[in-house]
């Protein structure tokens, strides 16, 4: 594990998200992380993110990645540049999801032209 940037908080997201990569298949550990998650508060999310993609890009499953991303979209309904990097980080696992990718594409410049015509 990389050093702490300065500034950086070991939130209870990002402990819970660590303990998830370390042991990716303890359901006990996914059910914690989810349970935290689901309730985390909007400027939790985003951070726990960012830090755990840069600490191990494939650390994090791409459920609990998804997740994370689709909750703090949810939370941020007008940050075009949230849906774009969520977009990205689907098609960065196949294309399974790249319809969804695509849509969340499709949200980010319909929020870019009502930014702009305003």
């Amino acid at each position: 594990m990389s050093a702490q940037p300065p500034g950086e908080r070991n939130t209870p997201l990002l402990l819970l998200a660590r303990a998830l990569i370390a042991s990716p298949t303890d359901s006990a550990a996914a059910r914690r992380f989810i349970e935290h998650a689901t309730f985390a508060a909007p400027g939790e999310l985003v951070p726990t993110l960012e830090t755990s993609i840069a600490e191990d890009f494939l650390g994090l499953p791409p459920w609990a990645r998804n997740l994370l991303f689709r909750l703090a979209c949810l939370q941020s309904p007008e940050d075009a540049n949230l849906r774009r990097r969520a977009a990205s980080d689907l098609r960065a696992f196949g294309p399974d999801w790249d319809g969804e990718a695509d849509r969340l594409d499709a949200e980010a410049d319909r929020i870019e032209q009502r930014a702009a015509s305003s």
